[in-house]
C-alpha cells in the first residue's frame, strides 16, 4: 500500500487567475500519486461565503477530483473560513478550531484526526481446473467420437419434428454429460485457496531457469567474493530482471489483449494488480448461507405480488392491455408462426460472439467451446434446432444459478436487502435464445411492432439517442419560455414480478406470435427453476412462477413487449415520455402561468399506476423523482404549490439520475461532469500504480476502457456547454495523457495529445454530434432523432440546394436553446467541408472528419 501524502499549501491574497488552474493540475497530480491526500493550508479563500466566485469555482474543483473540504467553521479574526483541510480517500474525526490568540496570530489552530487501516484480503476457496495445452488436446480427441455415439443414440430417425421433448431431454442431458466426464477425465475439478501471497501468474520456464543462475551465481561470488565472481552476478541479475519484467508484461498484454471488450473482467484484474481494498470484489459473509438468500428472493417477489393482489378491486383481474379509456390494441395484421431452423455458419457467427460467461450449470467452460466448436457443432446444431421445429426448449435451459450483487460496493455485505439477483443460465441456452431473439427482433422491426419511444435493446438505440431526445426537447422548451416537469418512475423489481400469462397472451394478441413458435415461448416460461450458490454450497431448487430471467438474453426484450400498451396511455394525455427498458421518463412543458396543467400529468400518472397494478408491476413512489426544470426564479414559484406529485414527492436533491446521467434543473449539467471527473480520476490512480509495468499499447487499452469510455458517455449532451464547464473533462485527459505517456506536469500537454492523435473535449463532443447527425440523415438512428435534422431545401435554385445543408432552427436564447441537438447537429454540420458531409460510408465519414476535427484543434501548433 503507497504512503499517505501530506501536503501544505500558502496562497497570497492575491488575484486568482492562474490560482484555480494550477491548483487543479496539482491536485490531479496528487491523487495519482497516492490512495489518500491530505492537504492543508492558508487559502485565502472565503470559503464559507456561499455567493463568492472564487469560493464557487474552488468549490466545484474539489468536487470534480473528490476532495472533501473539513472545515466549517471560521479560522480567521475577521469571521472568514481561510484555513481548510482537504481530504482524498479518508475521513478526519474530532476536527476542532480552536479559540482565536491574537499574540500568536490572526489565524486559529486547526487541529484533526485521521485513521490509516490496512488492508488484509481474505482467503478463497475456489473449484478450478487446469486446462493446460496436453488437456485440450486429448480433449479434442475424445470428444468426436463421443458426440457421435450420442448423436446415433438419441437421433434414429433424421427428421427434427420426429424427436418428443422426452427425447430431447435425454439428447440435451446426455451431451451435456459426456462433454462434462470428459472434460474431467483430462482436467478434474480440484479446490485452490486463493492467497494474497500466491505465485506470480506470469512466471515461466525461463525466469526460473535465470534465477536458479542467479542463485548459483550469487553463492559463488559471496564464497569466493572476486571481482569477477561479483561481474557474473550482476550480469545475470540484470538478465533475470529484464526476463521477470518482459514476461510481466507480456503476461498482461495477453490479458488485456483477450479481454479488451469487457471492461468488468478488466476493471477486477486492475483491482488484483493494485491490491485495493475498494476494487475488490466483496465477499459474501459465512453466516449468509444460499438458502438464506433463495428464501429472501422469493420472499421479495411474493410480498410484492401480495401488495399488487391487495391493490386490485373485485371482480378479479382483466388481462386486458389497458386501463379504462384506453382504445383496445388492435389484433396483429402479421404472425410470426415458426422460426427458422439455422445452420452451421449461423451458429458458427452467434457462438464466436456471444461474451465468453461461464457459470456452475455448463459442462465445459464457454472458453474451450468456442475453441472445440468445429468438433461439437453438430451436436448443439442438432439440440437449437430440434428446439426451434418443436416449439418446446429443454428442460435443462430453464435451469438459472442465482448469483448475488451486491448493489454497491459501499452498502453492508451482511445485509440481505443489499444484493440483487442475477441469473446466471447455462452458456448453451444463451445460444438458443440468441438464435430466437435475432428472428424475434426481426420480425419486430420488419413490421413496425415496437413503441417509438422504446430505446432499450434495439438496434440504433442507446441510452444516448434516449437522452438526447429528452434533453433536447427540455433545452427548447425552456427557450420558448416553458417549464418542464420531468418524472422519473421506477419499478420494484420490475422483471421479477411478470405474470406469464398476460406476457403470452400480449405476444399472442398484441404482437402475433402464433403456432410453434407461441409454443415455443410457453415452454420457455414454464416450468423454469432456480438455486443459489454462494461460498461453494448450493441452496435447495425452487421453481420460478412469474417474471423473466434478468441475466437472460430474451428476458430484456419479452420485457418491452410487456410494457408496448403503457405508451397508448401516455398518448392519450399527450404526455411526452421516453422509455429504456423498465426505465420512464414523463415530461411535460408548461407556460409558468399554465400551473393547471399539472393536473393532465397527475391523471396520467393515475392511470399508469392502473396499468400496472393490473399488470403485476409495482410502482415505487419512494424512489420514483420529480424534477422541475427551467428558469431557477420560475421554477421556484413553481415548485412551492407542488410539494407532492399524486404521493410523490418532489426531488429533495436538484439533481436527478438518469439513464446514468446527472440532469439538474437548469440543465448545465455541472453536477454530471463532476461526477465523472471523480470517477475517472480514481480510475486513472489505480493504472498508474500499475503503468511501469504495462507497454503503452496496454496501457492505453485500460485508459480508454476505464477512462475514454466515461468522458464519451452521452457527451453529446454536452454540447453548446460553455468552456469554464468543459475545462474539468480536459483536465481528465490531460491527467490521463500524462499517465500514459509518463509526460511531467511541467510539460505543455498540447503536443502530447497531439502525439496520442486525441482530440480534445470539446472537439469529442462535436465528433459525437456530427456523428450522430450522419446516422439519422443515412437511415442509421431512431426516427426520432431524424426528425430533428431538416435538409435545407432553398426556395429558388441556388448553388447550395446540392451542397448537403439543413436548416438550423430559429432560437430566442442561444444559451439554452443552442445547446439543443437540434440545433447544434445543423450548426456544425453546415460548417464541415463538402468532401466530408458527402461520405458515402460510415467508415469514410468518420475517418474523413476526424482529420478535419484533428487539424482544427491542433491548427494553432
Amino acid at each position: 500500500m503507497r504512503p499517505l501524502v501530506f501536503a501544505i499549501v500558502y496562497r497570497p491574497p492575491s488575484p486568482y487567475s492562474e490560482f484555480l488552474s494550477e491548483f487543479s493540475e496539482f491536485l490531479s497530480e496528487l491523487v495519482l500519486l497516492a490512495d489518500k491526500v491530505i492537504v492543508v493550508g492558508d487559502f485565502n479563500i472565503h470559503i464559507d461565503v456561499e455567493n463568492d466566485s472564487l469560493s464557487i469555482s474552488f468549490r466545484s474543483l474539489l468536487d470534480s477530483i473528490g476532495f472533501t473540504q473539513c472545515v466549517h467553521r471560521p479560522t480567521h479574526c475577521f469571521n472568514h473560513t481561510l484555513d481548510l483541510v482537504l481530504a482524498y480517500g479518508l475521513e478526519t474525526d474530532a476536527l476542532l478550531v480552536s479559540s482565536l490568540n491574537p499574540l500568536l496570530s490572526d489565524h486559529c489552530l486547526v487541529t484533526f484526526e485521521f485513521v490509516l487501516s490496512g488492508y488484509s484480503p481474505h482467503n478463497k476457496v475456489v473449484l478450478t481446473r487446469r486446462l493446460s495445452e496436453n488437456a485440450v488436446t486429448k480433449f479434442k480427441e475424445v470428444i468426436p467420437s463421443a458426440l457421435n455415439s450420442v448423436v446415433e443414440k438419441n437421433f434414429t430417425d433424421s427428421s427434427y419434428l420426429n424427436i418428443s421433448p422426452l427425447q430431447l431431454d435425454q439428447f440435451v442431458d446426455d451431451t451435456s454429460g459426456t462433454l462434462r466426464s470428459v472434460l474431467d477425465s483430462v482436467a478434474p475439478l480440484r479446490q485452490k485457496t486463493i492467497t494474497r501471497e500466491r505465485l506470480a501468474p506470469w512466471y515461466n520456464a525461463e525466469t526460473r531457469e535465470l534465477k536458479q543462475l542467479l542463485r548459483k551465481c550469487e553463492r559463488i561470488w559471496r564464497s569466493s567474493k572476486t571481482a569477477e565472481a561479483r561481474f557474473l552476478w550482476q550480469e545475470c541479475l540484470d538478465k533475470y530482471k529484464k526476463a521477470l519484467r518482459r514476461a510481466r508484461t507480456t503476461y498482461y498484454s495477453s490479458l488485456i489483449e483477450e479481454n479488451k471488450n469487457y471492461p468488468r473482467y478488466l476493471f477486477s484484474t486492475v483491482a488484483r494488480l493494485t491490491d485495493c481494498p475498494s476494487t475488490t470484489e466483496p465477499c459474501i459473509p459465512l453466516a449468509l448461507s444460499s438458502n438464506d438468500f433463495l428464501s429472501f428472493f422469493n420472499d421479495k417477489i411474493l410480498k410484492i405480488r401480495g401488495k399488487i393482489s391487495n391493490l386490485l378491486t373485485p371482480p378479479s383481474v382483466s388481462l386486458s392491455d389497458n386501463p379504462k379509456n384506453v382504445e383496445e390494441p388492435l389484433r396483429p395484421m402479421v404472425h410470426l408462426s415458426n422460426f427458422v431452423p439455422i445452420d452451421l455458419p449461423e451458429l458458427k457467427s452467434v457462438v464466436l460472439a456471444a461474451k465468453p460467461s461461464t457459470c456452475l450449470l455448463d459442462p465445459i467452460p464457454s472458453k474451450l467451446l468456442k475453441e472445440t466448436l468445429p468438433l461439437i457443432s453438430t451436436s448443439l446444431l442438432k439440440m437449437i434446432n430440434t428446439s426451434l421445429l418443436t416449439g418446446y426448449v429443454p428442460q435443462s435451459f430453464k435451469t438459472a444459478l442465482i448469483k448475488p450483487l451486491l448493489k454497491k460496493p459501499t452498502l453492508d455485505s451482511s445485509s440481505l436487502a443489499n444484493y440483487r439477483p442475477i441469473s446466471n443460465l447455462p452458456f448453451i441456452s444463451k445460444i438458443l435464445e440468441k438464435v430466437v431473439a435475432n428472428q424475434l427482433c426481426d420480425f419486430l422491426h420488419n413490421n413496425g411492432l415496437l413503441e417509438d419511444f422504446q430505446s432499450g435493446f434495439r438496434t440504433h438505440h442507446s441510452t444516448e439517442t434516449a437522452l438526447l431526445k429528452v434533453s433536447n426537447d427540455l433545452l427548447m422548451a425552456s427557450d420558448n419560455g416553458f417549464l418542464s416537469v420531468l418524472v422519473l418512475l421506477d419499478l420494484s423489481a420490475a422483471f421479477d414480478t411478470i405474470d406469464h400469462s398476460i406476457l403470452l397472451q400480449r405476444l399472442e394478441q398484441s404482437i402475433g406470435i402464433a403456432g410453434s413458435a407461441l409454443s415455443w415461448f410457453k415452454s420457455y416460461l414454464t416450468d423454469r427453476s432456480q438455486f443459489v450458490n454462494v461460498n461453494n454450497k448450493s441452496s435447495a431448487h425452487t421453481k420460478v412462477c412469474y417474471g423473466v430471467p434478468q441475466g437472460s438474453v430474451l428476458g430484456p426484450i419479452l420485457f418491452t413487449l410487456y410494457m408496448i400498451p403503457l405508451g397508448k396511455i401516455m398518448r392519450k394525455y399527450s404526455i411526452n415520455f421516453h422509455c429504456y427498458a423498465d426505465d420512464t421518463q414523463l415530461y411535460l412543458s408548461i407556460k409558468p402561468e399554465e400551473a393547471g396543467q399539472v393536473a393532465r400529468l397527475e391523471a396520467c400518472l393515475k392511470d399508469i399506476k392502473s396499468w400496472m397494478t393490473n399488470n403485476f408491476l409495482m410502482l415505487n413512489s419512494d424512489k420514483t423523482e420529480v424534477l422541475v426544470l427551467g428558469p431557477k426564479h420560475l421554477r421556484e414559484a413553481f415548485s412551492s404549490n407542488l410539494a407532492t406529485f399524486d404521493g410523490i414527492s418532489l426531488a429533495s436533491n436538484p439533481t436527478v439520475r438518469n439513464l446514468g446521467v446527472v440532469f439538474d434543473q437548469d440543465l448545465s449539467f455541472s453536477s454530471h461532469i463532476q461526477q465523472i471527473s471523480r470517477t475517472a480520476f480514481f480510475h486513472l490512480r489505480n493504472i498508474s500504480k500499475i503503468r511501469r509495468i504495462l507497454s503503452q499499447s496496454d496501457a492505453e487499452k485500460l485508459v480508454h476502457a476505464f477512462v475514454t469510455s466515461r468522458l464519451d458517455y452521452c457527451n453529446s449532451l454536452l454540447s453548446g456547454c460553455s468552456s469554464k464547464s468543459l475545462r474539468t473533462l480536459q483536465l481528465v485527459q490531460n491527467a490521463a495523457a500524462r499517465v500514459l505517456t509518463r509526460t511531467s506536469r511541467r510539460e505543455h500537454i498540447s503536443p502530447v495529445l497531439a502525439s496520442l492523435h486525441w482530440l480534445p473535449i470539446k472537439y469529442r463532443i462535436e465528433f459525437k454530434i456530427l456523428l450522430v447527425t450522419y446516422k439519422a440523415l443515412n437511415g442509421q438512428a431512431p426516427s426520432y432523432l431524424d426528425e430533428l435534422v431538416i435538409p435545407y431545401f432553398p426556395s429558388r435554385p441556388l448553388r447550395s440546394q446540392s451542397a448537403g445543408l439543413l436548416v438550423v432552427p430559429n432560437v430566442s436564447k442561444s444559451s439554452v436553446g443552442g445547446r439543443a441537438f437540434s440545433y447544434q447537429a445543423p450548426l456544425l454540420w453546415n460548417h464541415l467541408p463538402l468532401e466530408v458531409r458527402g461520405a458515402d460510408t460510415l467508415s469514410t465519414f468518420k475517418s474523413r472528419l476526424k482529420t478535419f476535427l484533428f487539424d482544427k484543434a491542433y491548427s494553432q501548433g
